[in-house]
Formats: structure tokens, sequence, C-alpha cells
């Protein structure tokens, strides 16, 4: 027997799942178990630095090229909103979140009021 052999650790029969603990309610590997540790800011402070693009859309309008070379200083453009309607509030192009227009200090900013949940497919 060689020194490879000796320190080789048997594998469970994948195909037989005799082996493998199920994974159900009660099991410690469960999601959103009690028992669990809590998770804080500190442990996603590797991602801290990672640049994102925040985007808030006030709203959406189509409009032909000759009609967007004549825009000026003044122009109104129609969107797809009403006033008061919620924004959509997106990071890296995904949609996040929808909020509201507020003003802070002379600037304007966003509120979020609802939090979308994204289907992991």
């Amino acid at each position: 027997m060689s020194d490879e052999d000796d320190t080789k650790v048997p594998l469970p029969d994948l195909e037989a799942g005799a082996d493998m603990p199920a994974i159900d309610d009660e099991s410690p590997l469960a999601p959103g178990d009690a028992d669990a540790p809590d998770k804080s800011a500190a442990d996603l402070e590797a991602m801290f630095d990672v640049p994102v693009q925040v985007s808030a859309v006030l709203g959406r309008c189509k409009i032909d090229v000759g009609d967007l070379l004549r825009l000026g200083p003044g122009t109104v453009l129609e969107l797809d909103r009403k006033v008061g309607e919620a924004i959509d509030i997106y990071v890296n192009n995904r949609l996040v979140a929808r909020g509201e227009v507020v003003l802070v200090e002379e600037k304007l900013g966003v509120t979020m009021t609802e939090i979308i949940k994204a289907d992991r497919a």
C-alpha cells in the first residue's frame, strides 16, 4: 500500500444516498435556523469596497431620434408615471426597490419604501 492510499478519505456512495443526512426543517443545516450564529455587517467587510451602479428611474418615454435632436432647455418630456407614483431603484441594472423622491439640504434624494425580492432561478 502506498502513502497516498493511507491519506485518502472514503467517500459515501452518492447514488445510494444511504450515508447522506436528509435536510429538513429540523436539520441544523436548514436555512433560518434559530441556533445559527447571527450575521453582522462585519461578515460582509470584504464587500464594502465593491463599486455598484445605483439608478433611480423616475419614468420612461419613447421618442423619435428627430424629436430627441430638437430637445432644448425647458422642454418637457411626458413620462409613463404619474406625480407621486413610486420610482424604481436599480442596482447594477437589477430592480431592487421602489421609493420616493425627497429633498435633503437642497439636493434630491431617494427613500426606499419597498424592497423587491428577486426570484433566484
